[in-house]
């Protein structure tokens, strides 16, 4: 079955780092868009960073620009998202989402989680001050 598997999250203080990895499994992702999703405790789930098929255009949701940076590798079927300046106080499931198959999704909907059909279960990440 189709389906992600994340790692990465860890415990980290305030202003700290993390590379989140996000592995295929069951498919090959190389001609999908991808993008991370966060979810806290008690609230909706939100797109924060989306990738073309190629890796060649990205989009970062304004409460993370400039902190966040997506990357994939289709050899690897892989795609990475670099956590950079983390906010103290923040408890968030970080979880990747593949698209339709060869489906362009336009910059307006590439953070819509309706968008994504394939998922994993995600990985966890603490930041303390």
């Amino acid at each position: 079955q189709a389906h992600f598997v994340e790692s990465g999250g860890s415990s980290v203080q305030q202003g700290g780092s993390l590379r989140l990895s996000c592995e295929a499994r069951g498919f090959t992702m190389d001609n999908r868009r991808i993008a991370w999703f966060r979810q806290a405790p008690g609230k909706e789930r939100e797109g924060v960073s989306c990738i073309s098929i190629s890796g060649g255009s990205t989009y970062d949701a304004d409460s993370v620009k400039g902190r966040l940076t997506i990357s994939r590798d289709n050899a690897k079927n892989t795609v990475y998202l670099q956590l950079n300046r983390l906010t103290a106080g923040v408890t968030d499931f970080y979880s990747c989402a593949a698209a339709k198959y060869r489906e362009a999704l336009p910059v307006a909907t590439c953070l819509m989680k309706l968008k994504y059909y394939i998922w994993g279960q995600g990985t966890q990440v603490t930041v303390s001050s």
